[in-house]
């Protein structure tokens, strides 16, 4: 009964994976959402290790890179402009280059590279070891208990670290510049918020919002395409990677263009 179980389960996995598009796994994703607060505390588990996973441990990096470019762009300013840590010009550049720009998309580089990675790998795995399939065969419906949960968890994750890298840039940039002209926090955070608009807080919201979305959505669906055979894993990772990084710098331009002419 078992095996008779099993042998349906993969079945209805391939005449699933072979029937669905990349459009309607999107609609089913958002579908099963509503339903998602609604299952057993094991899905709830798998969306607080995928917070963790993408968002806690990966401050340490984002923190890194955040504080590094900050300060470059601080120190590169200031060899091409004299008295640049005094100038307007400082607040206009960082605003613009850090929580318009680099700030949604080297955080969306970092979570691809570690989280984007990790659940094409991880699902794509767990299609070779029978799991997805034993889930179907049971009636449960892989999209619920696996995407969903780790959709939603790249998604908060991402709008937090944007913030955190956002802030951290900023610091960052701050104490490069002190360390040429010295700026009192004070004075620098009230040039710092005079410079941002509620354009400037939307675009990055909407940014990470659709970031995090299209790079949980894309590892998810090429992990699940794999076909049973354990060397599809790499070349499915290699694929999410490079279709998520495509997308991410499409919509950035798309949201940038449609800020911009609104």
């Amino acid at each position: 009964m078992q095996q008779i179980s099993f042998a349906l389960g993969r079945q209805t996995l391939l005449l699933y994976r072979k029937s669905i598009s990349v459009f309607s796994f999107v609609l089913e994703i958002i579908y099963e959402l509503k339903n998602f607060f609604l299952q057993r505390k094991i899905t709830r588990l798998i969306l607080i290790r995928q917070i963790l996973f993408t968002g806690f441990e990966a401050l340490g990096l984002i923190a890194f890179v955040a504080v590094a470019v900050g300060g470059i762009i601080i120190l590169e300013g200031s060899a091409i402009l004299p008295g640049f840590g005094q100038s307007k010009l400082l607040y206009t550049i960082l605003v613009t280059v850090i929580l318009r720009e680099l700030g949604g998309l080297l955080t969306a580089f970092i979570i691809i590279a570690r989280s984007g990675t990790a659940i094409a790998a991880e699902l794509g795995n767990m299609v070779v070891n029978q799991e997805v399939e034993s889930l179907v065969s049971f009636g449960i419906s892989p999209i619920l208990y696996l995407v969903v949960p780790r959709v939603l968890g790249v998604v908060l994750s991402m709008i937090a670290l944007n913030i955190y890298f956002n802030i951290a840039a900023l610091a960052g940039g701050w104490f490069m510049a002190y360390l040429f002209a010295p700026i009192p926090i004070p004075d620098f955070l009230y040039k710092l918020f005079s410079e941002i608009s509620v354009s400037d807080i939307t675009s990055s919201f909407i940014k990470s919002l659709f970031f995090g979305f299209i790079i949980a959505v894309v590892s998810s669906y090429q992990g699940l395409q794999v076909n049973f055979a354990s060397t599809e894993v790499p070349q499915r990772t290699i694929k999410a990677v490079v279709l998520s990084l495509s997308w991410v710098i499409i919509v950035d331009i798309l949201i940038t263009a449609i800020m911009y002419l609104v």
